[in-house]
């Protein structure tokens, strides 16, 4: 048989379709683009939630699951972070509000805070204080033309008024506002005292005394004495050589109820006014049934005695405040 010559099974064979171009192979001109899928959109990740002091820690979410266009997002994860922003958003309201309360009451005054009031130092309500007017062409008692350091003001307005709520004791204003020597006198204990006080003061030229008297709702009874001479030397002879007050030697003479008084080194400096002489006793303890406090003045021609008496202890802070506002209407 010739080389030429088919068998059976090579007539039989089917032919081989020929293999499709690779990706390599341009496509044809006219062959439709394959279109690009885009890439999934980035999802941002959860804010951190910042811990505030009284909060406690914000559990760790797990990381959001990828959310494609059109896909809902877990309902379970949004729930979570919306009571987290909550619960901050209220913490840092009340943080805020209590902050803005604390400078509320730090700008107040202690006053006007319920419960932050500041106590009373025991000073009394005076009303306002005016010196009378001087005649017409009077000089002040402390003027350098003034060598006798009188008062031309009336002296029975250069007694201190009483404070508010007291009840004023109208015996001590005498008649037409003077006050008889002896009514003055029966403040001292001695009888013998009396009597030779009293011829002092005839001896040193006394013209007048005026007066006015309380007592104040806590029992505080006040006392004070205007006595007026005819000169400033007069006054001076009186008081330092006759009876020899001192802050250091005592009063002169006992007033009643006053076993034995010391001088009070507690009265302020700052309360004294210049060419005034200040000497201020309290008695000393043991006391009986009140304590006598007493201070005296001398102003120009003018002597002032003060007393002031309580049952148990007389404060100092409203005796002060008595013989610092009576100096000034000397002054």
């Amino acid at each position: 048989m010739s080389e030429q010559q088919q068998t059976p099974e090579t007539a039989a064979a089917p032919s081989v379709p020929e293999a499709p171009p690779t990706s390599d192979t341009p496509p044809a001109a006219d062959a439709a683009p394959i279109p690009e899928v885009p890439p999934a959109p980035e999802v941002p990740q959860d804010p951190a939630v910042p811990s505030l002091p009284g909060m406690p820690p914000v559990p760790e979410m797990p990381p959001t699951a990828a959310v494609l266009p059109g896909q809902p997002a877990p309902r379970k994860d949004r729930r979570v972070l919306r009571a987290v922003l909550r619960w901050t958003a209220a913490v840092v309201v009340f943080a805020v509000a209590g902050s803005g309360t604390a400078y509320g009451i730090v700008r107040m005054e202690r006053t006007d805070v319920p419960g932050l009031t500041t106590a009373s130092d025991g000073r009394w309500d005076y009303p306002e204080i005016v010196r009378p007017p001087l005649p017409s062409g009077s000089p002040a008692p402390r003027a350098e033309s003034n060598k006798a350091g009188a008062h031309h003001a009336d002296l029975r307005a250069l007694v201190l008024p009483a404070p508010e709520g007291a009840r004023e004791d109208k015996a001590l204003r005498g008649a037409d506002g003077w006050l008889p020597t002896k009514d003055f006198l029966a403040e001292y204990a001695q009888q013998d005292e009396r009597k030779k006080f009293g011829q002092q003061l005839t001896d040193h030229g006394l013209r007048h005394i005026a007066a006015r008297g309380w007592t104040t709702p806590d029992g505080t009874r006040t006392r004070i004495y205007l006595l007026q001479f005819n000169s400033a030397a007069l006054v001076d002879h009186l008081v330092g050589t006759e009876w020899g007050l001192a802050p250091y030697n005592g009063p002169g003479y006992q007033i009643r109820g006053a076993e034995t008084s010391v001088y009070d080194k507690d009265f302020p400096g700052q309360a004294r006014i210049d060419d005034i002489a200040y000497t201020v006793y309290a008695e000393a303890k043991p006391y009986g049934a009140e304590q006598v406090r007493q201070a005296y003045l001398t102003a120009g021609d003018t002597l002032a005695v003060i007393l002031q008496t309580r049952k148990g202890a007389a404060h100092a802070v409203p005796f002060h405040q008595t013989v610092a506002l009576q100096g000034e209407l000397l002054a």
